[in-house]
């Protein structure tokens, strides 16, 4: 019996192969061969769930097989940029960048000018010129400002969900300013390393290190929380508005440091109008540190301050008035001297803007895109040039002159937040966001 297929419908027809009757010969027994047809799209349907089979078992084995694979198909089919790949939850990246600055792979021969899409692993190189600056996150949370003509190493960067996280660059030369979050386990650390020695900071804590190969000289000075300075056997603990230094081969000494002073007007994100901003004499205030007899006003178009508006202005009270700016943003701070000439670090950084009266309306403020990397959470939005955003507490520091911005967030606890983000344009006009985001375990 034969199968055969008509329009799709299978058909079975009987072959026999049975003799004509003879009555002279031995009767033959008929033989019935049967089979079954299969449709392609019952093979198809076979083949996707043996391949789905194959891929479950060799995810289970390896699950980064995949993870691999596909960023360098990503790679292939996009733009070829090395910079470009997706920043995963171990990858440190940069969250401000100003002037020239270059990153060389630990792969990689080749130095590339960073930008946000930037990836940072283990053994990465960053390079800054004598007019760029860049502020870098890692996976724990903490910020490292790799200040002008500063050329640094990516040490450790590892965050684990059990694990206390550790954070590690190394100075080649140059300055680097560190903040840490609050971390979830005491055990967690952020660290800084020059020539032999290594700076370890704890939750909490702020500070500034420098290493100056030339000359042979190193500083560490923390204005917040505290730090642990070791070399060898040597150890040594400093707190607040304190300096551990040391030359190449020489001990480690500690020492008090002049505190920066607290800034109040104008406040952070404040907007200033005024008639003619060009003639406007605009007041800058600040409180008063013990022992110092003199005071440095630097004002900035910039948030890394590598660029500044005419000569830092030194007083000896607790106010300067300027006149002179365009209309526009502006960072500024205040170090302090005392009459021994030490000067303190820079104090926090404030922005203002500086608008031309008119009329007053709602600015245009939209979120376009949401990323999650890990807890930290990237906000790509766009709005009016010169406005001033505030994400969750947090300035925006860099806003295009497009008026598109990204900002990432800090470091969140699993679960659903609502994100905030508030704007104030030069006229005096404001709008509000909120975006709703869920943080996975």
């Amino acid at each position: 019996m034969l199968d055969f297929k008509i329009g799709g419908l299978a058909a079975r027809t009987p072959v026999s192969t049975q003799t004509p009757h003879d009555p002279n010969h031995p009767k033959i027994k008929r033989v019935e061969v049967y089979w079954h047809t299969v449709t392609y799209k019952t093979v198809a349907v076979y083949v996707i769930l043996l391949a789905a089979i194959v891929f479950a078992a060799v995810y289970l084995i390896n699950p980064n097989l995949y993870t691999k694979a596909y960023d360098k198909l990503n790679k292939s089919i996009g733009n070829g940029d090395p910079g470009a790949e997706p920043i995963t939850e171990t990858q440190a990246k940069f969250v401000n960048l100003d002037g020239k600055v270059q990153v060389k792979k630990v792969n990689s021969v080749q130095w590339v000018d960073a930008d946000f899409r930037t990836s940072l692993d283990k053994g990465d190189q960053i390079q800054t010129s004598a007019d760029g600056a860049a502020r870098i996150t890692f996976a724990d949370g903490t910020t490292y400002t790799v200040k002008s003509g500063t050329f640094i190493t990516v040490e450790e960067n590892s965050m684990g969900r059990e694990q206390p996280s550790s954070s590690a660059v190394r100075i080649n030369t140059g300055q680097v300013d560190l903040k840490t979050p609050n971390f979830p386990s005491p055990d967690s650390k952020a660290a800084v390393s020059m020539e032999d020695t290594v700076a370890q900071f704890p939750s909490n804590s702020n500070a500034a290190v420098k290493s100056d190969p030339v000359n042979k000289e190193n500083e560490i000075v923390v204005s917040s929380g505290s730090a642990e300075v070791q070399r060898g056997q040597e150890k040594v603990e400093i707190g607040a508005y304190q300096k551990a230094s040391f030359a190449t081969g020489g001990p480690i000494t500690k020492s008090d440091v002049l505190a920066p002073p607290d800034l109040s007007s104008p406040r952070n994100f404040e907007p200033l109008i005024v008639e003619n901003p060009k003639t406007a004499a605009i007041h800058f205030e600040w409180k008063s540190v013990p022992e110092a007899i003199s005071y440095t006003l630097r004002i900035s178009t910039t948030a890394m301050f590598t660029k500044t508006v005419g000569e830092p202005k030194t007083v000896s009270g607790t106010g300067a008035d300027v006149s002179g700016l365009d209309g526009g943003d502006y960072f500024w701070n205040v170090t302090a001297t005392n009459a021994k000439k030490e000067t303190s670090e820079v104090s926090e950084t404030f922005r203002f803007t500086l608008v031309a009266q008119g009329k007053t309306q709602e600015m245009a403020l939209e979120i376009t895109g949401t990323q999650i990397h890990g807890r930290v959470v990237e906000i790509i939005g766009h709005t009016e040039p010169g406005a001033a955003l505030i994400v969750n507490g947090q300035p925006v520091p860099i806003i295009a002159a497009d008026g598109t911005f990204r900002h990432f967030t800090e470091p969140l606890e699993p679960g659903q937040h609502t994100i905030v983000i508030i704007g104030e344009n030069r006229r005096g006009g404001t709008a509000q966001q909120k975006v709703t985001i869920v943080v996975p375990k």
